[in-house]
């Protein structure tokens, strides 16, 4: 295996985010109200690529939440993706290791949700062997608990993961097509153009029909782990229709990043079970494309590192691909 290779800013330090103090005098008095008391202290999230607001919010009687807000004027896309994940958290089985919604609050024209306060942190890198396990073992969980979904979380109306796929993940055909610029690509990999185009190509059809919901954007820094070991999963904007070895394919780019043997840890997990043989390198062709062309469009309301941890994500991607491929 390739030694480790880290990001360039650490997962639990990418955020770029407005601070309390920042926030209209109204939505603070507003959700002091719906707390219950004063909020005397505050703890932004270090981590995740928006620049809304998140952190915990702890009250004079010693209450809690976990708030996310923005604001509708100027960020009206991420107020749309508070609001769908409240609406998916509220609908969750509740045994599941992902935070509970509490409530919302329109103020001062922001939008808040809270949430219940998970006691955990970012996994570092490279992943500790015990953390890795635990995110594995609760993504197991994850994935059984969503192979049937209940029926209020279907009538969301979520999409579905090969849609996503011809919409917005599959660029290498682009890149050949010269309607998108190509990314930078090392020596070994130039020439490759045509066979990661024909891999990627099989997603949409490997995802197609899967009965089964999937988070959609399993990263590192969507896992928090508690003090008792637990992995728990956050960040449910994406929730969509797909087969599980999409989400494992995604958590494990850092694993392999990580020097671990990411190969057997996917073919081990129970969410590749079934799989078609060739989908670990056919999701692997895809997220690399995806990464490394967004790479150079990132939002402006995303935070600045976007691009870099796009830029990196998808050069392990395609690493880990280029190995199995024997194109080193």
């Amino acid at each position: 295996m390739p030694p480790p290779s880290l990001p360039p800013v650490s997962y639990d330090a990418t955020a770029l985010r407005p601070e309390w103090a920042d926030l209209p005098a109204g939505l603070r008095a507003a959700l002091a109200d719906r707390l219950g008391a004063p909020v005397v202290a505050v703890r932004v999230a270090g981590a995740g690529f928006t620049r809304g607001f998140a952190g915990v919010l702890r009250t004079a009687d010693g209450g809690r939440a976990f708030v996310k807000a923005a604001p509708a004027a100027g960020q009206p896309q991420l107020v749309d993706w508070y609001a769908r994940e409240a609406a998916i958290l509220d609908r969750l089985p509740a045994s599941l290791p992902a935070p509970r919604p509490r409530w919302t609050v329109r103020a001062e024209g922001w939008f808040a949700v809270g949430q219940e306060v998970i006691d955990g942190r970012t996994p570092g890198l490279p992943w500790r062997p015990a953390e890795l396990a635990a995110a594995l073992a609760g993504y197991a969980q994850l994935a059984a608990a969503l192979a049937d979904p209940p029926a209020e979380l279907v009538a969301l109306g979520l999409p579905q993961l090969a849609d996503l796929a011809r919409e917005d993940i599959l660029w290498w055909g682009e890149v050949t097509a010269g309607r998108e610029a190509p990314p930078p690509l090392p020596g070994p990999v130039r020439d490759r153009l045509p066979e990661l185009v024909a891999l990627e190509s099989r997603l949409p059809g490997y995802a197609a029909g899967a009965p089964g919901l999937i988070h959609g954007d399993l990263r590192l820094d969507n896992v928090l782990v508690d003090p008792a070991g637990r992995a728990w999963f956050c960040d449910w904007t994406w929730l969509c229709h797909g087969p599980a070895w999409f989400d494992l394919v995604t958590l494990l780019i850092s694993g392999y990043a990580s020097g671990l043997d990411a190969d057997a840890l996917f073919a081990g997990h129970p969410a590749a079970a079934g799989a078609p043989p060739d989908v670990l390198d056919v999701t692997l062709a895809a997220l690399a494309g995806y990464f490394l062309t967004s790479a150079a469009a990132a939002p402006p309301t995303a935070s600045a590192h976007l691009r870099a941890h796009q830029h990196w994500s998808g050069e392990q991607a395609l690493d880990w691909l280029a190995h199995r491929q024997g194109w080193t």
